[in-house]
């Protein structure tokens, strides 16, 4: 067969290329890229039309982006989680939706109008001139010209219409409004009676029955769950870099060239007079400026003392004229160019001639020096060394990467192959198939317990493949004992049944004793209680949510009211409302809280016309392929 082929090799290209051919035509090129990445895959569909992985993942990275411009501190890997990956389907799933319903409505605007809204719109002043035109820098800076961003806003306002006219015409009543204000506000006097679980357990006695009952009802919860003692080798930078052997002359490079990090950026303290002159000024205008601006240089080599005065009477600086011109300390990069390079090649208390820049003419006087000190090779060093071990083990990595995976899996019976050969250590622990509470690093991975928990793992007692469980990070590991989930028996877990059996007949005999004070005090409102409070949603006086509910839902037409809440495990709460109060008057009153319950009310209005037409355009989310992404997403990637 393989002599056929060899002999024949043109006919079989040849037939080869009639497969293929083909296909690339009716498909593309494209598909068959997306048919190997994965990227093409449907993960949403709004009207028949797909959402491909593709659009999803550059949307999710978009946010990120935006996010990491709006909060330049935050934590990357924050950003990319399952949770907020899903956010952003949600979010390209609703914008699919309104636009497509957009369309359908033909409420796209014309060229005009989506120009009368740009040069109205204040969330986006950033992009208008003073002219009210596009700022082009900054379209180029987004990776848009005039055209792509015109068609982006007409669809943007177009997206809006769609909801904007239910938001807009939502209408709250007084009769609305007032309910809302009340469930909120209303005030109720009510009597409490605490009986706590917790004091009776003295008075409870659980037999041998009562625990055997209890344990024959609750055997899951007694169960030991499945578990593997296992020792596991981790190839980290930290394993690379600990024996690495770090140049002299690499240190000293290193330092060189990153020389800034290690001094303290120099910063200079200046008082200014500006004159101030504008580039659409006449020439005569222009020159009237700087023969002022020479008047006063003069007056300030005369007196230079007198700087402050002078500063306070003439500059038109309004930030730091009042101040007598200071501008206190600054950096590099923090003024315009002409200003800046006058500022730093003056000397400390000398004056400058005058200073041209784009805001007018300035006499310049440098006030303080500071900053500017570099740190002695030898302070840094062990700062240094960390980092340049660390750049080297990350070279390395990658060919220790592969050999790791390799020997963990061709010599599969054992970890001491790999311990020897990468100089590893070995480590013990013992798990189970989910991450211990408080778990870190390789035994909090997920797919790391997945791989112990494989039947080669358990049943064979070889290697686990290499896991990355963190960037950088290759672990493999090896069950030692193995325990199959199993009951344990009574004896075992006697004394945890036994405290489960207390909380539940304590918990049950102060409802008894709830319930028997209850009956007592039917129809006898002048009876005192243990307390009495003044409760409503705002001010619920930290009282359990289910006694806040119990209270605000009595009936105030058939007052007083006896009512019992079921606490659980802590006891039983005995509750009497007495009396329905007004509104509790609110700090400037309450017509900004009915206009924040009529925008909520809109909101929810519009909420449930988009629901509305999620199912009208039918658009549904692929649940296993996105199942599927988020467990990628959550999985920890190089």
């Amino acid at each position: 067969m393989f002599d056929f082929v060899r002999n024949h090799t043109r006919w079989v290209l040849g037939f080869v290329l009639l497969l293929i051919i083909p296909s690339f035509v009716f498909f593309g090129v494209e598909g068959y890229t997306r048919y190997m990445d994965g990227s093409g895959a449907a993960v949403a569909k709004v009207d028949g039309r797909s959402i491909t992985r593709q659009e999803w993942d550059m949307a999710h990275q978009r946010s990120i982006e935006r996010i990491r411009i709006e909060q330049p501190t935050v934590d990357a890997k924050l950003l990319d989680t399952p949770e907020l990956k899903r956010q952003t389907l949600d979010s390209l799933l609703r914008d699919r939706v309104l636009r497509t319903a957009s369309m359908q409505l033909q409420l796209t605007p014309e060229n005009q109008r989506v120009l009368r809204l740009f040069r109205s719109d204040p969330s986006l002043a950033e992009l208008r001139n003073a002219d009210g035109t596009v700022n082009q820098a900054l379209l180029t800076a987004q990776g848009m010209n005039s055209a792509i961003f015109l068609e982006r806003l007409r669809a943007d306002y177009a997206a809006n219409q769609v909801l904007g006219g239910v938001v807009g015409s939502a209408l709250v009543g007084p009769a609305v409004a007032g309910q809302a204000l009340d469930a909120l506000f209303q005030r109720r006097v009510v009597d409490l009676q605490f009986f706590p679980a917790a004091v009776l357990r003295a008075k409870v006695s659980p037999t041998d029955a009562d625990l055997e009952a209890h344990f024959k009802a609750n055997e899951a919860k007694f169960r030991a769950p499945e578990q593997a003692a296992i020792e596991y080798v981790v190839l980290d930078l930290d394993a690379l870099g600990r024996d690495l052997a770090v140049p002299e002359d690499e240190l000293r490079k290193y330092y060189t060239e990153n020389i800034s990090r290690f001094s303290v950026a120099e910063e200079r303290r200046a008082s200014h007079i500006l004159v101030k002159t504008d580039a659409s000024q006449p020439a005569g205008e222009k020159q009237k400026a700087k023969a002022r601006a020479e008047a006063l240089l003069a007056e300030v080599r005369k007196n230079p003392a007198a700087f402050a005065d002078l500063a306070r009477k003439n500059s038109e600086d309004p930030g730091s004229g009042a101040q007598g011109g200071d501008l206190d300390f600054f950096g590099r990069n923090a003024m315009v160019k002409p200003f800046e390079d006058a500022v730093f090649a003056m000397k400390q208390g000398e004056i400058s001639n005058l200073v041209e820049s784009e805001f007018g003419f300035h006499i310049i006087q440098l006030t303080g020096i500071r900053g500017g000190d570099k740190k002695a090779f030898e302070a840094v060093r062990a700062e240094i060394e960390a980092d340049v071990r660390k750049s080297l083990a990350q070279r390395k990595f990658a060919e220790a990467a592969e050999q790791f995976t390799n020997t963990v899996y061709e010599q599969s019976d054992s970890l001491q192959p790999v311990v020897d050969k990468l100089k590893l250590a070995k480590r013990t622990a013992t798990v189970t198939r989910t991450p211990a509470a408080g778990a870190t690093g390789p035994l909090a991975s997920p797919k790391l317990l997945e791989a112990v928990f494989g039947n080669d793992a358990v049943a064979n007692k070889r290697n686990t493949d290499a896991v990355e469980t963190a960037p950088n990070q290759l672990v493999s590991a090896r069950v030692v004992t193995h325990q199959p989930a199993r009951t344990r028996p009574l004896d075992e877990v006697r004394d945890a049944v036994r405290e489960a059996v207390v909380v539940q007949q304590a918990a049950a005999l102060a409802r008894k004793e709830g319930e028997a004070r209850k009956a007592a005090i039917l129809g006898k409102p002048d009876e005192a209680l243990e307390t009495t409070l003044t409760l409503s949603r705002a001010r619920s006086e930290g009282i359990p949510r289910p006694v806040l509910d119990a209270v605000l839902k009595a009936d105030p037409a058939k007052l007083p009211v006896v009512t019992g809440v079921d606490m659980g495990d802590l006891g039983y709460i005995l509750v009497r409302i007495k009396q329905v109060l007004p509104r509790e008057p609110q700090p400037g009153g309450e017509a900004p809280i009915v206009a924040q319950f009529g925008q909520a009310f809109a909101n929810a209005e519009a909420e449930a016309y988009l629901e509305a037409l999620k199912r009208r355009l039918k658009a549904e989310v692929r649940d296993r392929t996105v199942a599927s992404a988020l467990a990628a997403a959550s999985a920890p990637t190089r």
